[in-house]
């Protein structure tokens, strides 16, 4: 099925993790339980719930998905997307892979896929090179383990307490002039061509929608491009670009931290689209 171009809504980009739904170490909730905002699962992973919005949340990204083009934007692989589930139905478009995949109607499109591939090839060092140096960075006492996503990037899964200060930033100075770029999110540490950007999917995705501009939220480094490629955006007071101090003029900050900054996001770019 081809998704017929909307030409009179805007198009909302919206990264997941920690910016639209949050696992249980990232509720960020504090005072009493009995205070605690209702909790509605996001995701179920091998049976066990492990990701949740607030049912506030939950009512106004309803709302926002009825006057925009609403596109999740993640690094998240395909197959780990499809375990989030917002709506009754998929959306019509979702970017996954940090921008290695456009979903159309709930599967990737094989165009965009092939152009992915070509950019990377003329653009950066091979994905093996970088995935052999993070075997060699291995360490049992921070490393829980090495992931390669869908052959585009690699990462690793660490123990924050025990990783060295200067791993990341070591590890980013090697990758510079190799063509990637390194972000720390959470327990992750993600290692990512630098073709290989939201930003250029969503571009993309806003050609074929046909929508009118494109407005959007994120919290993490590999969500910047994003940002500066919005009309208007909005991040949490929390994540790896509240930690750098990162602000742009049209980008708004929410005041709360955690799962409740959520709220304030959607209630940001709800008025961003006029409501």
């Amino acid at each position: 099925m081809t998704v017929a171009p909307d030409v009179t809504r805007p198009l909302v980009a919206c990264d997941l993790d920690r910016t639209l739904i949050y696992s249980a170490a990232a509720l960020g909730l504090g005072g009493p339980d009995a205070a605690a905002p209702p909790l509605v699962v996001a995701e179920v992973y091998q049976g066990v719930p492990i990701s949740f919005l607030t049912r506030r949340a939950e009512t106004l990204l309803a709302e926002l998905a009825q006057i925009a083009v609403f596109v999740p934007t993640t690094t998240r692989t395909v197959a780990q997307y499809e375990r989030v589930r917002l709506f009754q139905r998929p959306p019509a478009f979702a970017v996954t892979t940090n921008g290695a995949q456009i979903v159309v109607d709930g599967r990737p499109d094989g165009d965009w896929t092939v152009e992915i591939a070509a950019r990377l090839t003329s653009a950066c060092a091979p994905l093996a090179d970088i995935a052999d140096h993070l075997a060699k960075l291995d360490d049992p006492r921070w490393t829980l383990s090495r992931r390669v996503a869908e052959d585009v990037f690699c990462y690793l899964v660490v123990n924050r307490a025990e990783l060295p200060a200067t791993f990341v930033s070591d590890l980013a100075e090697w990758c510079e002039p190799l063509g990637w770029t390194v972000s720390l999110q959470g327990r992750k540490i993600y290692a990512v061509p630098r073709p290989l950007t939201k930003s250029a999917a969503l571009a993309e995705v806003v050609r074929r929608s046909g929508a009118t501009c494109m407005f959007g939220a994120g919290d993490s480094l590999l969500d910047a491009d994003l940002l500066e490629a919005a009309q208007y955006g909005v991040r949490p007071a929390h994540g790896e670009l509240a930690d750098l101090g990162w602000q742009r003029d049209h980008v708004a900050v929410t005041s709360a931290t955690g799962i409740l900054a959520a709220e304030e996001i959607l209630n940001h770019l709800l008025v961003a689209c006029g409501r």
